[in-house]
């Protein structure tokens, strides 16, 4: 293994690749509104405002194609879809709610959006932990400890 030294720690190809896939704004927010489970095309026009119905069909067929989103016909005439995600697109949950929890934090009012914890109302911090050492790892830190695709270290 090698270490990266000043490289980028986020792989750019790999970056690029997601960015491809689910990088603009309509796909991330009509992948967001099937988090909770499967919707009908009106449905998901309602739940994400600002979106024309003829880029939520784009956006949709996209994501279809990238295999993150599942289109199923509740009704053959007219024909009627009901969408849901892949396992792939369920994938997204983790950096979906990171997102959301960054851009919330930009929002200039004092009204704090986070996750929070069910069961005591605590809000979440998301964080990396390495599951053989039982060990958390800061990815914020000026030399992480952490290594891409088994060949580039860093070394704290």
């Amino acid at each position: 293994m090698r270490n990266l030294g000043d490289m980028s720690f986020v792989p750019m190809e790999a970056l690029d690749r997601a960015a491809r896939l689910v990088g603009d704004r309509w796909s991330l927010l009509v992948l967001a509104a099937l988090l909770d489970g499967e919707r009908r095309y009106g449905e998901l026009l309602d739940q994400i405002p600002g979106i024309s119905t003829n880029v939520l069909a784009q956006r949709l067929a996209g994501l279809e194609a990238a295999q993150l989103v599942i289109a199923e016909p509740y009704s053959r005439r007219p024909p009627r879809m009901r969408y849901s995600l892949t396992a792939d697109g369920r994938g997204l949950t983790t950096a979906l709610a990171a997102l959301s929890a960054w851009g919330a934090g930009r929002a200039g009012d004092d009204e704090e959006v986070r996750l929070r914890h069910v069961s005591c109302g605590t809000p979440l911090e998301p964080h990396w932990r390495c599951p053989t050492c039982d060990t958390d790892v800061d990815l914020e830190a000026t030399t992480p400890e952490a290594t891409i695709d088994d060949t580039v270290t860093f070394n704290a």
